[in-house]
Parts: structure tokens; C-alpha cells; sequence
């Protein structure tokens, strides 16, 4: 393995991991911003009360991605420095200026307003509240759009010269305008609106599936069963939020991607690697169209809970397929940026710098200990990340930590429902 081999592998390891914390992020959080909202308004206190529950549950998921993904950043940016610094004596006042930005957007902006919203439950006004937790919304958003930026750039250099080997920025809002950006950006928030839902419908499924089960022994146990009922609200309306999501990103996903054809080369991608952007390609496309076709299906059988209502075995069948399903959008996501990547090559900026002239000229061991290390890192939290949300996601809506007063955190859903018993349901 050369020294470029291993660069490239590294970076597209670390890439490919990183991009699986977004997708969450990016897909979950305007679902937590809509269910808040939605709870803020809400008049009834049987509806405020389920909108509540679902909006800490997938809130307390959605920080939790949120923080092992800031970890994995850094992890993420290190490797440039350390490998690619022909491309950072390039073009570093081009690529490196969105990710200043980025870096800025997230740990200013975007992290001060999740602390406010984390540690503002109960305290802060609810509207204040609420607005906090858009914020962070936005600036998560704005924080995608500065990466997209420069990888765009990578993929579409327009709006700069090259100058004694230097490139240099000529025309602003060219560069913020490629193609590259707008259209591949939107691809992008269509495919984390894909997962968003696929997650929300895939838990909800899970629980949905268990609830006959879980409902004899909450009873069993003498607890009312109208608080194992107000859960399976939770994950009823989660599922049609995530139906809703999915089917939009879908949407968005499939018209921004067939976009894209409009500046790539898409015969010079293919001529260069036809197995691995062609298969990437197709499967994108599939994907899409199925997660359209499925998506519209169960928005029909919403329609007077239909999806609810039907014959156990068929419900049971249908909800197990779709917690199954669960990881599809990740690996579709996945191979969508190999095909973005490989297809660029040979050039780490496409016309301008060729992969091998940024590249290290460290020696090649060198770059394995430091593909090794990293890669270690960046796989410790993804598995820290997905053991800690698959826990959570099967504990359920009924003992959830974020938002909650300090006791209700530490004995679960028990004074709750004695308050709720004694006091004629006042919380």
C-alpha cells in the first residue's frame, strides 16, 4: 500500500463514518423542532402530554448523536492536516475558509444554543424554549451547507484562478452558487430526511410490535393501562411523523440527484471505475424510487389509522419488515458519497490538483499508523454511538432523562402516575 492508498483509504473510512453521524442529526432534528412546536401549541392536555413525551425521547436520541458526532468532526479534520497538505497549500484559502466557517457554526452557534435548549427544560419560557432548539436546527443546517461548499468546490471549481499555483477566490457567490453545492446539498438534506424517517418508523415499528406484550405486564404489574396506552400514542404519531419525513426526503432526494447529471460528467465517471459508481448509481436510484413508492403506501393507510387498524398478523409482519430495513438508508447514503469521490479521481480538485500531488510525501508506514489510530478512534464512537441509541430506543418514551424533574429521572414514570392518580391528573 502506498502512501496515497493509504490517504485515500483513510479519508474515505473517515468520511463514510462521519457522514453517518449527519445523516441522524440532520434527518431528526427538524422532527424533534416540529414535535416541540407542535407541543408548544398544543390546547389539550392529553395531547400536550404525549407531544412531550415524544419530543424529549427523540430529543434525548437526537443529543446524543449530537455529541459523539462533534467528537468524530474533529477526528474528521485532523486527517486533512495531516495528509493532504499539498491540497491545503493549494487551495486552502478556498476549501479551508467553509470549514472555518463550519467550525465556528458549531461550536459557537450551534453548540450555545443546544446547551440552552438541554438545560433550559422548565426554566426557559416554552416559546423561548422551542426557538432555542430551531436554532440549533438552522445552524446545523448552515453548518452542512459550509462542508457542501467546499467539497463542491473539489467536485466543481468555478468562481476562482489559479495563480503562481495558487488558487484564489475571483468571484464569491460563484463559489456559494456551484451546482456542486445547491443541487448536491439538497440531494444530501433529501437523503438525512430519508433516515430521520426511517429511524422514527423503524423504533416506533418496534415498539408498535411488542405493545400487546408490554401491555399485560405493565397491567400485571397493577400500573394503569392508560399510561402504557399514552407510550403507544407516542409511537403511533412517531411513525407518522417518520412516514411524512421519509417520503419528503424521498421526494427531494430522487429530483436533486437526477440534478446533479446536469455537471457531472457522468461518462468520464463511469469510464473511470463503472463497478463501483455504476452499482453506487443504481442502488441510489432503487432506493429512492422504492423508499417513494412505500413511503405513499403507508401515507394511505394512514388515513383513518388504517396502518393501526389492520389484521395482527399482517400489522406484525409489516412492522417487523420495517425495523428491519432500518440501516438501508445509511449504506445508500454511503455509497452515494463513494460515487461522489471515486468519480472525482484522479483528482483531488477536479482539473487543478491531481490526489497524488496533495498527498503527503510521508513515508507510507507513516500514514498507516495514522490510518490505523484514526480509523480506531472514529470506530469507537460510531459503536459507542449506536450502543448507547439502541439502548435508549428500546427503553422506550417512559423513563426518558432529558427534560425530566431530577427525582422522575432517578425512580422512573412511578411519581408521575401517583401525581397524576392523586391530583386528578395535574402534573
Amino acid at each position: 500500500m502506498t502512501a496515497v492508498d493509504a490517504a485515500r483509504l483513510q479519508f474515505a473510512l473517515l468520511a463514510g463514518i462521519h457522514f453517518s453521524f449527519v445523516l441522524v442529526t440532520l434527518g431528526l432534528g427538524p422532527v424533534v423542532a416540529v414535535l416541540q412546536t407542535r407541543w408548544t401549541l398544543a390546547r389539550r392536555a392529553d395531547r400536550r402530554a404525549v407531544l412531550e413525551r415524544a419530543t424529549r425521547f427523540w430529543g434525548q436520541l437526537y443529543l446524543v448523536n449530537y455529541a459523539l458526532g462533534i467528537a468524530a468532526g474533529i477526528v474528521m479534520e485532523l486527517q486533512l492536516g495531516l495528509n493532504f497538505p499539498g491540497l491545503l497549500e493549494v487551495a486552502g484559502g478556498v476549501f479551508g475558509a467553509p470549514l472555518v466557517i463550519e467550525t465556528m457554526a458549531a461550536f459557537f452557534l450551534e453548540s450555545t444554543f443546544l446547551g440552552l435548549w438541554v438545560f433550559g427544560w422548565h426554566v426557559l419560557p416554552r416559546w423561548a424554549h422551542t426557538v432555542s432548539f430551531w436554532l440549533v436546527v438552522l445552524t446545523g443546517y448552515l453548518s452542512a451547507f459550509t462542508v457542501m461548499v467546499a467539497n463542491g468546490f473539489l467536485r466543481n471549481p468555478v468562481g476562482v484562478t489559479v495563480e503562481d499555483g495558487v488558487v484564489r477566490v475571483t468571484d464569491v457567490g460563484a463559489v456559494v452558487t456551484n451546482p456542486a453545492v445547491v443541487v448536491s446539498g439538497m440531494h444530501v438534506v433529501g437523503a438525512c430526511l430519508i433516515t430521520g424517517g426511517f429511524l422514527l418508523v423503524g423504533v416506533s415499528a418496534w415498539h408498535l410490535r411488542r405493545a400487546p406484550t408490554r401491555l399485560s405486564g405493565v397491567v400485571a404489574a397493577g400500573l394503569p393501562g392508560a399510561v402504557m396506552s399514552e407510550e403507544n400514542d407516542v409511537w403511533r404519531r412517531s411513525m407518522r411523523a417518520g412516514v411524512v419525513t421519509g417520503t419528503l426526503g424521498s421526494v427531494l432526494a430522487i429530483g436533486a440527484g437526477f440534478g446533479q447529471y446536469a455537471y457531472v460528467d457522468t461518462e468520464s465517471s463511469l469510464a473511470n471505475a463503472p463497478g463501483v459508481i455504476g452499482v453506487a448509481y443504481g442502488v441510489m436510484d432503487m432506493v429512492g424510487f422504492l423508499t417513494f413508492l412505500v413511503g405513499s403506501a403507508l401515507l394511505l393507510l394512514l388515513v383513518r389509522d388504517a396502518l393501526f387498524r389492520m389484521w395482527r398478523p399482517l400489522r406484525r409482519g409489516l412492522y417487523g419488515t420495517l425495523v428491519v430495513l432500518l440501516p438501508v438508508p445509511f449504506l445508500t447514503a454511503l455509497l452515494g458519497w463513494v460515487a461522489r469521490e471515486v468519480g472525482r479521481q484522479p483528482w483531488a480538485i477536479a482539473g487543478i490538483l491531481r490526489t497524488e500531488d496533495a498527498v503527503t510525501d510521508a513515508p507510507a508506514g507513516q500514514v498507516v499508523v495514522s490510518l490505523v489510530v484514526l480509523v480506531g478512534v472514529m470506530l469507537a464512537l460510531a459503536v459507542a454511538d449506536g450502543v448507547v441509541l439502541a439502548r435508549l430506543a428500546r427503553r422506550g418514551a417512559d423513563r426518558v432523562v432529558l427534560g425530566a424533574p431530577p427525582r422522575a429521572a432517578l425512580v422512573g414514570p412511578g411519581p408521575e402516575i401517583e401525581s397524576t392518580l392523586t391530583f386528578g391528573g395535574t402534573r
